[in-house]
């Protein structure tokens, strides 16, 4: 063959033919439509001739045929010379195939390979991923499988123990893998928000017991501890991630149903594959320990620099493990901002690179060890828009067992609520709901005059609220929303979901007044019979359910109440102090 046959510009890679199809948000592969097809040879100049241009010396030349301007198809170099049909003897040219029937039959031939290799080097290619992945079989601590139709908890631990080349100068040279960064994140449901929870590692928890599985197959039961720190959860005595997510549950009531758990390797290679991640600090830093150098205001990080900016406790606020939990969400934040981007989902390489950084810095328990269960937690996440994914901290405070502040406890009148929030999938964000329409009848129950406050009686139960609620209403419907003649009557005799309002025929228009306050729907309103209140007046009855959202926050608001905790979301760049 001669050279003008090899490396022709328009033969084309299948390798660079992968496609982002909009409809999936995943990458295929695809033979673009503009360009020729690689088996099909391309035109070639030459100069006019009655034989083929190019031939090669000593080989005869197709001629002309008589009366056309256009020679017939050319075949392929290396195949051999047609003979005529018999009886022809070459008189009349031979009937070739039309150009377009011949383009079709080899780029159908062409694309069916393309498409064999692809899914061939696909398959293999999710295997290699597969086994960057590292796993752990924490029994019954996660859940066996990943359903991608129902909320799930996932608990994110970035441990200190050194692994991995470079990290000699971070974290304690003999640490056996504490749970140094701990957040926990729920994604709702309906996938209309995210809540992600930063546990300090500094809090003061019960540790219970932990069946653990050991290297030879064997199951020991680590024994728990009591009033401890929580990194001491993972790592110490042999205690797995397993022990870990049984402690958040046994802490905050909330179940965990996977972990992912991440070494100082994961920031350094996570931030390069995505050509690094915008940070912001007020002033500027020079921290001898961590050696964080940057100058006020914006700049990017990726590598050691970015380990160092979520590491380092010396450069901000009071030097604190709570302050680097404000910085490390601030990174969180814009790391998902980054990884969203378009320069980043509609980059093949940086989508690679992502997947191969990802893969080789997780450790992850059984059930989600599979690079398509892990694709499929991807996607999911994907949904969320990052206006509606919130970053707080549990509430805490110092602890009052100690003359030297060191360790904090939870905050028991703010903490509750974030953590039955959760549980009930409530968002910390205002997000868009499809509500049913209720039936006409129940929505009239909101139609009509409304009281004043002043004239409104209730009577308030606690039917399943956080503890404290009737309590907390009471005060805010007495001092603020001018209900005065109200009272709280304890305990309900049965919890509800659902918060509600028994009001007699005659007191009407003051359940619409209470209603138009607390913001109840038309179902939450129960015509029945009044009771006696302590002035031995009728009175209505409002029962608190599991889905009060705290003390003058309306429950037709789709935002949980997190009075007196900071909280931050993920679409908003923010400058660390």
């Amino acid at each position: 063959m001669d050279a003008q046959g090899r490396g022709r510009a328009d033969d084309v890679d299948p390798a660079d033919q992968w496609v982002l199809n909009p409809n999936t948000g995943e990458y295929e592969l695809r033979l673009s439509p503009s360009a020729p097809p690689s088996g099909i040879p391309g035109p070639r100049r030459a100069a006019p001739s009655p034989t083929r241009a190019g031939a090669p010396a000593g080989r005869t030349a197709t001629p002309v045929a008589p009366g056309r301007d256009v020679p017939p198809p050319r075949r392929r170099r290396s195949a051999p010379p047609e003979e005529p049909l018999p009886g022809r003897r070459g008189r009349r040219p031979v009937k070739q195939k039309s150009k377009a029937k011949k383009a079709l039959l080899w780029t159908g031939g062409t694309m069916a390979f393309v498409l064999v290799a692809g899914a061939t080097t696909g398959y293999f290619y999710l295997k290699h991923l597969e086994g960057n992945v590292g796993t752990t079989d924490v029994g019954d601590a996660a859940a066996s499988s990943f359903s991608k139709d129902e909320a799930f908890n996932i608990l994110i631990i970035g441990t200190d123990k050194r692994t991995g080349e470079g990290n000699e100068g971070y974290g304690d040279a003999g640490s056996v893998g504490h749970a140094d960064t701990n957040i926990l994140l729920h994604v709702a449901k309906d996938r209309t928000n995210a809540t992600a929870l930063s546990i300090p590692r500094d809090l003061i928890v019960d540790i219970p017991d932990c069946e653990t599985k050991q290297e030879d197959g064997s199951e020991t039961v680590v024994a728990g501890q009591e009033d401890v720190r929580f990194n001491r959860s993972l790592g110490e005595s042999g205690r797995d991630a397993g022990c870990t997510m049984r402690t958040v549950e046994a802490a905050t009531g909330i179940k965990p149903d996977h972990f992912v758990m991440a070494d100082f390797n994961a920031v350094k290679t996570l931030t390069t594959a995505v050509d690094g991640v915008e940070v912001c600090v007020e002033k500027a830093v020079d921290d001898k320990k961590s050696k964080l150098v940057l100058p006020a205001g914006t700049s990017k990080v990726e590598g050691e620099k970015a380990l160092a900016f979520v590491r380092t406790r010396h450069a901000f606020g009071n030097e604190g493990d709570l302050d680097r939990i404000k910085v490390q969400q601030q990174f969180l934040g814009s790391l998902m901002r980054k990884m969203t981007s378009g320069d980043t989902l509609t980059s093949p390489t940086k989508l690679l690179k992502l997947a191969e950084a990802a893969t080789n810095a997780l450790t992850v328990d059984k059930a989600i060890g599979k690079v398509g269960t892990l694709k499929d937690i991807a996607l999911e996440l994907k949904k969320v828009p990052t206006k509606n994914i919130s970053f707080m901290t549990i509430p805490v405070k110092d602890n009052p067992a100690e003359t030297v502040k060191a360790t904090v406890v939870v905050e028991e009148t703010q903490a509750p609520a974030i953590f039955d929030a959760i549980k009930n999938d409530v968002s910390f964000t205002e997000v868009k709901k499809q509500e049913k329409k209720e039936k006409a009848e129940v929505a009239a129950r909101l139609k009509g005059t409304k009281s004043a406050a002043s004239d409104v009686r209730v009577r308030i139960l606690n039917g399943g609220a956080a503890a404290g609620s009737a309590q907390q209403q009471l005060a805010y419907l007495q001092t603020q929303a001018g209900v005065t003649k109200s009272d709280n009557a304890g305990n309900a005799e049965a919890a509800l979901a659902k918060t509600t309002l028994e009001y007699a025929p005659d007191q009407a228009d003051q359940a619409r007044r209470l209603a138009d306050i607390m913001g109840l729907s038309g179902s939450a309103m129960k015509p029945g019979k009044s009771v006696t209140n302590a002035q031995g007046l009728p009175a209505m009855t409002l029962t608190l359910g599991k889905d009060f959202k705290g003390a003058g926050v309306k429950l037709n608001s789709s935002a949980a109440a997190a009075p007196g905790v900071d909280k931050s979301t993920a679409d908003k760049a923010q400058c660390a102090s």
